[in-house]
């Protein structure tokens, strides 16, 4: 695991509070709370059904909670006007999982779209900043044409991450990133994240399984816990008296991916 370091690593660059998300009587979110810094990466990881991606909905303003304040950038999501909250909405990019492409659109025209949708762009420019962000995540003039469908799994992951990046975010969120990719494919992603991070300064907000990914690159770990959140580091968690956390870092891949960090360390 990373340590966090640099001015300014304290600053929220998301602040949850008193999180309430229901769906009729049934409430997966209540009284949560949780704080990203700037320019930090964050693992955000739960049991099936603790409402990772309703989560990742509610601070990309796709679902307004039931209770509780969404701050993004140190503005209140939900009290923004429309165009304040598109405008809010440029500054962070989202990998949805498997890339979440446009079937029918070429993976250049993919990444083009919000530079269309938001800039109003058009003409030689929007290829020139296309093929500088495929460039930036590993993608050359050769993936450029092709559609979703006739680019590997770890490609298409590269794709959506480079349409993600299209408006120059500052925070990015990532959606089970490595997901189905072999192992060699699932830690040459985790480089490309790291790397961006540091390139770019971007606070990155990672949904995951993937033990290796939380111990190579994170700075911190959040898990949904009791319909709420528990936010400390991997080795904070590995102490914390709760069956679920003893049994997600206490198991087999759990102690092999915590062993081969001390070992890199």
């Amino acid at each position: 695991m990373r340590s966090l370091s640099g001015p300014g690593s304290s600053d929220a660059a998301i602040r949850l509070t008193g999180i309430v998300n229901a769906f009729g009587p049934h409430v997966v979110h209540d009284g949560l709370e949780l704080t990203v810094r700037r320019g930090e990466i964050l693992g955000l990881v739960g049991g099936s059904g603790s409402g990772k991606s309703v989560l990742l909905r509610t601070i990309v303003g796709l679902l307004r909670p039931r209770a509780g304040r969404v701050e993004v950038l140190g503005a209140d999501l939900f009290a923004l006007r429309p165009a304040a909250r598109r405008a809010l909405q440029a500054r962070w990019g989202v990998l949805f999982q498997d890339g979440a492409l446009f079937s029918s659109l070429t993976v250049r025209e993919n990444v083009q779209v919000p530079l269309v949708e938001r800039l109003g762009l058009k003409g030689p420019l929007l290829d020139e900043l296309a093929a500088v962000k495929l460039g930036l995540v590993g993608l050359g003039a050769d993936a450029a044409d092709k559609l979703p469908a006739e680019l590997s799994g770890g490609m298409r992951k590269r794709a959506g991450l480079a349409r993600a990046l299209a408006m120059d975010p500052e925070i990015v969120l990532l959606d089970e990133p490595t997901a189905g990719l072999d192992p060699i494919a699932a830690a040459a992603f985790d480089e490309l994240i790291l790397s961006l991070h540091a390139a770019l300064g971007l606070t990155v907000v990672m949904i995951t399984h993937d033990v290796d990914s939380l111990v190579r690159i994170t700075d911190r770990v959040a898990v949904l816990l009791n319909k709420r959140c528990i936010v400390a580091t991997l080795e904070e968690l590995r102490a914390y008296d709760d069956p679920w956390l003893r049994a997600y870092f206490g198991g087999p891949r759990g102690r092999a991916a915590i062993a081969a960090g001390d070992k890199e360390d």
